[in-house]
C-alpha cells in the first residue's frame, strides 16, 4: 500500500478541484487533501450539499469555495486554468429518487458529467477522477462482483452512473485524458446526512437509535452489501489523483472492503457497539416491502484496484464503525 508521506508529496504542491464537495464523501476528501498541505476549489450547487460542509472547511487557508453547477461551465471554466487535477462527486445521489425524478438525475449526472469532462478536456486538465457507484452491476447475481461482470441496470440513477464510465473511457481513448472512474460500495462516516427520505442507511438506521423512531427495512433485512468507511473512499481518491501507471487510466474500479454484511448485520452492530460506548438504543424495528430497483446482494472484488492503484481499505467495517459513533456522539 501506497503510504501516506508519498501522497502528501505528490499533492501538497498541487490544486484540485472537487465538485460536490460539500457533500458527504466530496467534504471527506477536501479534508483530507487540505490536510496534506494540497490547495482545493470546491464548486458545489448547495442542492444536496451543506453549508455547514462548507463553514468547517472554511479556516484552511488553501481551501476556496465557489457555489456554482457542473451543469453550467460559466460557473466554473475560469477556474479549471488553476486546477492540476478534478474529482469529480458532484452527483444526484440515490436509486430511490432517481426513479421518482429520472430527468433531473439525467441533468445532473449524465448531461452535467459529460459538460465537465468536457470542458477538463478542453482547458487541458488531463488528470479527471470521478465517482462511479455500484449500482452499475444491476442484476448481475455474480459474487463477488468484477469489474466487466456487469449485469443490466435497475435504475435511472445506475443508467447515469453506467454513462459516465462510457464518457470517461471515450475521453481517455480519444483525447488521451487520464481518466480513473470510483464504484463506489455503500459509502458511510461522518457528515452523512441522516435526514430526508433519500438517505442511506447507516446514518439513518443511527440517528432513529439515538433520537427515537421507527427503524423501517426495506425487505426483510437479509439483503448484503460491501459496506465502506468514508476513508478508505478518500485514500481511494488519492491514489487515483496521485497515479502514475498509464495503465490505471481510462479504468473504473471498485471501491469497497471485500467483505459483505446484511442490513440485520449492520443494525446489530450498531446496536452492540453503541452500548459498549455506554449509550442505549431508543429504536423499534420494522419490516416492510422491498425497495425497487435495489440490488439483493453486493460484495466487491478489490483485485483490480489492489493490481493497478494499490489500494488496500485502510479500515475495517468495525473500526470505521467504530470511529463513526464516536463521532456522532460527540457531536451530539
Amino acid at each position: 500500500m501506497i503510504d501516506v508521506q508519498l501522497i502528501s508529496d505528490r499533492l501538497k504542491n498541487k490544486t484540485i478541484l472537487v465538485t460536490g464537495g460539500a457533500g458527504f464523501i466530496g467534504s471527506n476528501l477536501t479534508e483530507a487533501l487540505l490536510k496534506i498541505g494540497a490547495s482545493v476549489i470546491v464548486l458545489d450547487n448547495l442542492e444536496t450539499g451543506l453549508q455547514s460542509n462548507v463553514d468547517r472547511l472554511s479556516h484552511y487557508e488553501n481551501y476556496r469555495f465557489v457555489k456554482g453547477d457542473i451543469c453550467n461551465p460559466d460557473d466554473y471554466r475560469d477556474l479549471l486554468k488553476e486546477v492540476d487535477a478534478i474529482s469529480n462527486q458532484a452527483a444526484l445521489g440515490s436509486v430511490p429518487r432517481s426513479i421518482e425524478f429520472p430527468l433531473n438525475t439525467h441533468r445532473v449526472n449524465g448531461t452535467g458529467f459529460l459538460t465537465i469532462l468536457h470542458e477538463a478536456k478542453q482547458a487541458n486538465v488531463k488528470r479527471f477522477v470521478y465517482a462511479s457507484s455500484s449500482s452499475v452491476y444491476g442484476d448481475s447475481i455474480a459474487s463477488p462482483k468484477h469489474e466487466g461482470q456487469e449485469g443490466k441496470v435497475l435504475s435511472p440513477y445506475a443508467a447515469t452512473k453506467q454513462l459516465n464510465e462510457e464518457y470517461g473511457q471515450v475521453y481517455h481513448q480519444l483525447h488521451g485524458m487520464e481518466t480513473i472512474g470510483l464504484r463506489y460500495f455503500n459509502v458511510f462516516g461522518p457528515f452523512q446526512n441522516p435526514n430526508g427520505v433519500y438517505a442511506a442507511a447507516i446514518p439513518k438506521f443511527l440517528d432513529k437509535m439515538l433520537e427515537g423512531g421507527e427503524i423501517v427495512v426495506n425487505g426483510d433485512g437479509e439483503q448484503s452489501r460491501d459496506f465502506t468507511y468514508v476513508k478508505n473512499a478518500v485514500h481511494a481518491n488519492l491514489l487515483a489523483l496521485i497515479s502514475d501507471n498509464v495503465e490505471a487510466f481510462g479504468k473504473v474500479y471498485n471501491v469497497a472492503c471485500g467483505r459483505s454484511l446484511t442490513l440485520n448485520d449492520v443494525i446489530n452492530s450498531l446496536q452492540a457497539e453503541l452500548i459498549l460506548l455506554g449509550t442505549t438504543p431508543k429504536n423499534t424495528i420494522t419490516y416492510g416491502p422491498p425497495r425497487k430497483g435495489d440490488i439483493k446482494d453486493s460484495l466487491a472484488s478489490i483485485t483490480r484496484m489492489e493490481q493497478y492503484l494499490n489500494y488496500k481499505p485502510v479500515y475495517t467495517f468495525e473500526e470505521g464503525i467504530n470511529e463513526y459513533l464516536r463521532h456522532v456522539l460527540q457531536c451530539n
